[in-house]
């Protein structure tokens, strides 16, 4: 390292000499300086970069491990490696088509609005420089919005356990994500015209709950009820797996809503707070309203009333306060527990492990309560109208949503079954998918 000392006491070194030794020093700076910004670009932030890598991890981590064991512990024993392998399967498919054209049609350059084209296939055209407006490199956010990919159609999984054919699955998820999920994405989050009408959906109320929970309805509908419903309700083979699988989408959670605000900053820690209150209160009011029509509070039940009160809060996280949180934690567990007894008991839909019950009625009911909820009323920020012309571009949002995904949902299942079955034999079922399809046991007793 040459230090200012060296060049006064060198007699061997002229003026001139010293002089160009200055010039190379600094033009080699500006090339290190190039190259560094060529690495980095001047407007990604580091701080907000490290936060979004750490909720990319979070977010993947609730599909894998988090939901698999969710949906595991609630089946049947013979049917816990068919649900690992489905949501695994679906992890790996659903990154694939979103390199290809997923996250193109979502969030590339559209000019009119309902897609984004195919610019950005295979992440053409995609730089390490930031979109507008944002501080986190593009690659990374195309790695975040991907996990956000993957737990959708993961979701869907709980609508057709113990009795849905594996190639159907595969089939199915990768249409839908295409068809149905990358073009609502662009809608509402890619600028599209649900976004130009001003509807707020912070994480996922419309573009991942009721895309996944309406699909859901819809695939169960169409599936048929598996062979003991409802006549022969069977318990979860696995309480334990479920709380497992519910403290880890807990603490995923928290990537989900607050690595939406796409930067480390008061936005994430707003959206991260009001997660955890909702998810807590959603939790004990579940518990409670059991324990007084059962006489007895059950993990089960617990760990459900928490996932209503995440997905509820989900389109909220970034317009609500503490006692928005509550509120909403409260209504999610009344409502979604209602629609639970309401899809299982009265109108005997075999949604197997209430997908539309709880993701789909609580991402439509909290997007529908963030013009009454907002944390300083009528006009707070992100709010640019009023309650209720706010509500009426909310219930628009949401229906549009709701009607496209379910005519997108029966279409797609209604090509697969002219070339291959939706559902496994009855011999098959009977059996359990692990060992019919998979060739495979979890429990060897």
């Amino acid at each position: 390292m040459t230090n200012r000392s060296s060049f006064v006491r060198n007699d061997e070194k002229t003026g001139s000499e010293m002089l160009k030794s200055i010039k190379g020093a600094a033009r080699a700076g500006l090339v290190v300086a190039a190259i560094g910004a060529l690495a980095l670009p001047a407007h990604a932030d580091t701080g907000d970069t490290a936060w979004i890598l750490t909720a990319t991890a979070l977010v993947l981590f609730m599909t894998l491990p988090g939901l698999a064991l969710f949906y595991g512990g609630l089946v049947q024993a013979k049917n816990l490696l068919s649900i690992f392998m489905q949501c695994f399967a679906i992890a790996c498919l659903a990154s694939l088509v979103w390199l290809v054209c997923g996250y193109s049609i979502a969030f590339g350059p559209g000019a009119t609005g309902y897609l984004g084209g195919f610019a950005k296939s295979m992440l053409a055209n995609v730089t390490g420089a930031p979109l507008d407006g944002q501080t986190i490199p593009e690659p990374l956010f195309f790695m975040f919005q991907m996990t956000f990919a993957i737990i959708t159609p993961a979701l869907i999984v709980g609508a057709f356990v113990e009795r849905v054919n594996f190639a159907a699955v595969l089939i199915f998820s990768a249409l839908w994500l295409v068809l149905c999920y990358a073009p609502v994405a662009h809608w509402v989050w890619g600028g599209g015209w649900l976004a130009q009408q001003g509807v707020i959906d912070f994480a996922g109320g419309i573009v991942v709950h009721t895309t996944a929970g309406i699909s859901a309805l819809v695939f169960a509908l169409m599936l048929g009820r598996r062979s003991h419903f409802p006549k022969d309700m069977r318990p979860p083979h696995s309480p334990g797996f479920v709380m497992l699988g519910a403290a880890m989408l807990w603490v995923g959670w928290f990537g989900f809503n607050a690595g939406s605000a796409l930067g480390a900053n008061d936005g994430a820690a707003q959206a991260m707070l009001v997660t955890h209150i909702s998810a807590a209160t959603a939790s004990l009011v579940w518990m409670l309203i059991e324990w007084v029509s059962f006489r007895k509070p059950t993990l089960v039940g617990i760990a459900t009333g928490m996932v209503a009160g995440l997905a509820t809060i989900t389109p909220a996280a970034g317009s609500v306060g503490p006692v928005g949180a509550i509120i909403i934690g409260i209504l999610a567990a009344g409502v979604c527990y209602a629609a639970v007894g309401l899809i299982r008991q009265r109108l005997k839909i075999d949604d197997s492990l209430d997908v539309f019950a709880v993701h789909g009625v609580g991402g439509i009911l909290g997007s529908l309560l963030i013009p009454f909820l907002a944390a300083a009323g009528p006009l707070a920020p992100g709010l640019e109208m009023s309650t209720g012309a706010q509500f009426g571009v909310q219930l628009l949002g949401v229906a549009v949503v709701a009607v496209y995904s379910a005519i997108m949902t029966g279409a797609i299942l209604f090509v697969i079954k002219l070339f291959i079955p939706l559902r496994v034999s009855t011999e098959d079922e009977e059996n359990g998918l692990d060992s019919a399809t998979h060739g495979e046991s979890a429990y060897h007793f």
